[in-house]
This record gives C-alpha cells, structure tokens and sequence, in this order.
C-alpha cells in the first residue's frame, strides 16, 4: 500500500522543498492569500483551465544592438539637422517664419527631430490607402516617395490580393456578400445613411432600441447602451462615472482612449504594472489606508480600468483575481472588451465567458463593434441604474450624433449570427474557426523560433522585432510578398520593445496562413529575427534522440 511519511521542517524531502516553494512564490505574486480563502477559493484556483502567457526576454546583444541602432539613427538626425541649417540640405519640415521669431514656438524643433529624421524614413509602411473591404485579402493603391517618404504619388497601379494580417475583422464580418448584407441594404433604403441628431434629441431610433437590447442580451446583464464611437465611448463616458475625490487605478499599458477618458474625469490617476495584481493591490491597500493626499479622507470611489486583451501585447486581463481584490478593497471595475469580444470565449461573449464568470461581478462593461462585429461604435453595460445614468451624463451622448441605421443593422445581423438567432450556427463556427487560427499560428510562429507575446488564445499576435533598422525592411518585404503587416515602434512601444503585430481572422484560410509563416520563415532567417531560446526548433534535435548516454 502506498503511503507517505511526514519529515521534520529541517529533513524536507527536494519533492517537498519544491512544492512549498512553488506555493510560497504563489502566495507572494497573487498577494491575496487571506481573501482568497474568505471567499471559498483555494489559492491557485482562480481559473478553470490553464493560463498560458508569454513575454520571452530577448539576448542581451539584441537589446544592445537596439540601443546602437537608436544611436546611429539620433547621430545621423543631428547630422542632417546641421546640413539642414546651414542649406546644404533641403528643409521638408514646418519651421517658422521670419516675421514670427518673436512669438510663442509653435513647432518645438526637439519634439519633431524623432519625426523628421527616424520616423520619416520609414514612412512608408504606414497610411497605405486600401481600395476594398478589409477582409482576408484586399486591394491597395500603390504610391511611391522620390524624396524620401516625405511626400507621395501614385503610380496608377492597383496591388491585389494582399493578405491581410493586420485589420481587427476577428470573426471575418467585414465582407461584401450579398447576401449577408441583405437586411444592411433594406435599412439603408428605409432609413437612409444618416441620424443627425442626438440620441436625447431626434436621433433615438427604434434600430437603437433593438441593438441596445441585443447587446444587453447578448451579454447576460440588465441593459446597455451604444455610441458612435468606440473612442469616444471610453473618454467620454469616464468623466461622468468618476471625478474629483475619485481614485482611479489604471494599468500601464492601456488603449489612450482609457488615458484620456481618465484625465478628463479630473479624478486622481495611479498606476499599477500590467496585469500585476501585487501591483494593484498595493495602491489598493494604500489608498484605503491613507486616502486622499493631504485631508486623508477617504475616496468618493476607487475605479480599476483594465482591457480584456491588450492590443499591443496580446496578453489577457487576469480578470478572476482582478475581481477578487475589488471586492476586497470595495472598488469599482470597469473592463474595457474592445478586442475581447467576440473574439474570445467559447460562444464569442469575451474574457468573461472565457474564464466562466458571472457579468454581474464587474461594475461597467465596455466594447466595441469596430472588431468581431465589422461596423463601428461601442457599447455600456451593466446594471440598470447605471445605463440610465449614463444615458443623461453621458457627453458622448447628450452631443454627438447617434448611431447611423446601416451600421446599426450591420451590429445586429452580425450579432445575431453570433447568438445563432439567425437560424444557422455559421456565427459559432466563425468563433471555434478564430480560436482555431489563433492556436495554430501562435504554435507555427513559436516553432520557427520567434518572440511573440500574450497568452496563446489571443488573436492579437505581436512579433518582437527589436532593431528599428530592421522595421521599414520587414514590412517592405512582407508587402512584396503579397501581405500587409501592422509595424510598431517607439514611442507606442518601449525603446527596446518595436514589434510586427498581426491580427488573425476567422475568415484566413489554412491556405493563406501557411504562405504568412513560411514568408514569415524566410524573412526570418534573412533579418535575423529568431531570436527564441525557448523555441520548440532549438530543442528538435535533442528530442528526436532515442538512447542517451552520460559521459563520465
């Protein structure tokens, strides 16, 4: 009969010296050991199925590299600026006039030398003007630069059939079918292509009402409204939730619609490392212990602002402890589910369903339909109280104009697809057909030996590339290729941190990943951007070995 026996604290068996180490790490990183056990979940068991995330670290030589790069770059900028002011150059840039010497600057020249001297190089991989839907594939004018990307022509000739890795079409909505955007149509010819008017004005449409009850359903709460715009509907509507004498907890990598909404509201910002819920409950702890600075009286409100999928990491909120510390501390939660929704979850209805919570438990519900749904706008939900709340403070809805009809439709018949109220199960197989994709490439691109970042179910897929010299090359390349890439540098990344960021969609094809990995694959091996040592590659030699044999 098996058994174990007890040692001693002095005589721990290596097993049991390992657990305790592994429990006390756990413990020190979730900082949420006494709540844990206050609400009925063992520590550790806040999710119900693995939560794989990844931020491999590059070599050291390859941050080394990055900050040579930078520094040759900044050089030559100086260089230029010099042979700029003395006319051996042509000047481009906005400076000021002579009769204007005396006023208050309106181009700071150090602000603009990153523009003028890095960015503009690689202007080019930018703004590209597409000339079709942006579905799996589309067309794109192309424009040449004969002064070095500071301005553009056009040749005249049409690219076509460039895969798309970079637009947010997640379940492959934004299409030009016919017959899917048959009721689209019928709403156009009713109502015509625009409100202009205000919701608490002449712009309240029975198409509101029902997408607004859609999007409630949809979500399992009480009610919801919709906006416009899905930037606006985080800046505007923060400053009518929160204000002076509120405390708002924001994680540091989030979508500037959340930063700006957050100044805007007057209220006191803080910070908290992302996704780090030792970080947060630290300024949670804090700002119930002290206060507000000076009075030391306490917060009006505490509000926590987080993203369901952050863009420009692909990682996913750690929702299941986030919501543990505020019910601990008594705090408000308001989730921002832009690129979550639809995306992720079993049935599409975002990080919630994904880690099988209760809507109830977070405060405010936030989305967008520019991504899963192919339209534009977003959405509030929550509570009743709350929505009714939002409907007569909101700015974003007391001035600017309502939904136009189309669009609101095109939310509703994408939706419904979704819920599988359009008598098909089409919207449910887009979603395992996303999940299925997202696996797939995620698993290919770790292989071959790249970084990539964010947990393995986030169709948000960036691809570290470090070296600014090596950005402008990859995206030309990939273009050559017949695929369009989304580059990211400084300042909207780290220094140390520029990356390709791919967007995957239910509507690719098996077809068209595979042609991305393998020009993925050769442009690898030609800019040098494997930089993995934790690729499945790396270790495929070892692993095929059938017999080892130790030396002595």
């Amino acid at each position: 009969m098996a058994h174990s026996t007890a040692l001693p604290n002095g005589h721990l068996s290596r097993r049991q010296k390992h657990q305790r180490s592994v429990q006390r790490d756990g413990r020190k990183r979730n900082g949420l050991c006494k709540e844990v056990k206050e609400n009925g979940v063992a520590n550790g068991g806040f999710y119900k199925r693995p939560f794989k995330e990844s931020f491999e670290q590059a070599p050291m030589y390859v941050n080394v590299l990055t900050f040579i790069g930078f520094t040759v770059g900044t050089l030559f900028g100086y260089f230029r600026d010099f042979l700029r002011g003395f006319g051996l150059q042509r000047c481009n840039f906005a400076t000021e006039r002579e009769e204007q010497k005396d006023f208050v600057p309106l181009y700071q020249d150090f602000e603009n030398f990153y523009k003028r001297n890095l960015y503009m190089r690689i202007r080019d991989n930018w703004d590209r003007p597409i000339c079709s839907v942006p579905g799996p594939q589309f067309d794109m004018m192309e424009r040449v630069s004969d002064n070095y990307n500071w301005t553009f022509r056009f040749t005249g000739r049409t690219i076509k059939n460039v895969i798309n890795m970079g637009s947010y079409n997640y379940l492959g909505f934004a299409e030009t079918d016919a017959n899917a955007l048959r009721t689209v149509c019928a709403v156009l010819n009713d109502y015509g292509a625009g409100v202009c008017s205000t919701r608490q004005e002449m712009g309240n449409l029975d198409k509101h009402v029902e997408l607004e009850n859609l999007v409630a359903r949809f979500l399992g709460v009480e009610a919801a409204m919709a906006f416009g715009m899905g930037f606006a509907t985080n800046s505007m509507n923060i400053p009518a939730l929160v204000g002076k004498g509120c405390l708002i907890l924001s994680d540091e990598l989030n979508h500037s619609s959340l930063v700006l909404g957050a100044r805007l509201s007057g209220a006191t910002i803080r910070v908290f490392k992302h996704n780090n819920t030792k970080s947060l409950e630290k300024l949670l702890r804090e700002a119930v212990i002290h206060g507000q600075p000076r009075s030391r009286r306490a917060w009006k409100k505490i509000l926590i602002l987080v993203e369901g999928i952050y863009s420009m990491e692909g990682s996913i909120v750690r929702l299941p402890e986030i919501v543990a510390l505020k019910r601990k501390y008594k705090a408000y939660l308001y989730l921002d589910e832009a690129h979550s929704i639809g995306a992720v979850g079993p049935t599409g209805r975002g990080v919630v369903e994904y880690f099988g919570m209760d809507p109830d438990d977070i405060d405010v519900l936030m989305g967008t339909f520019t991504k899963s749904f192919g339209a534009s706008g977003g959405y509030i939900a929550g509570r009743k109280e709350l929505v009714d709340y939002i409907r007569t403070h909101s700015h974003s809805a007391t001035y600017a104009a309502a939904i136009c009809p189309p669009v609101a439709e095109q939310i509703i018949r994408a939706m419904k697809s979704v819920m599988g109220l359009d008598g098909n199960t089409e919207g449910l197989l887009r979603v395992r057909q996303l999940a299925e994709n997202t696996r797939y490439f995620r698993r290919r691109l770790h292989e071959l030996g790249f970084i990539i970042y964010g947990n393995e179910d986030s169709p948000v897929v960036p691809l570290l590339v470090y070296v600014p010299g090596k950005l402008g090359a990859f995206s030309r390349r990939m273009l050559s290729k017949n695929i369009g890439v989304v580059i990211v540098g400084f300042p909207a990344t780290s220094l140390t941190e520029s990356r390709a960021r791919f967007c995957v969609s239910a509507a690719h094809t098996r077809e068209m990943l595979e042609k991305v990995l393998q020009a993925l694959d050769e442009l690898g091996d030609f800019l040098n951007l494997k930089y993995s040592r934790n690729s499945r590659r790396s270790h495929r030699e070892l692993s095929n070995e059938t017999s080892f044999e130790l030396e002595d």
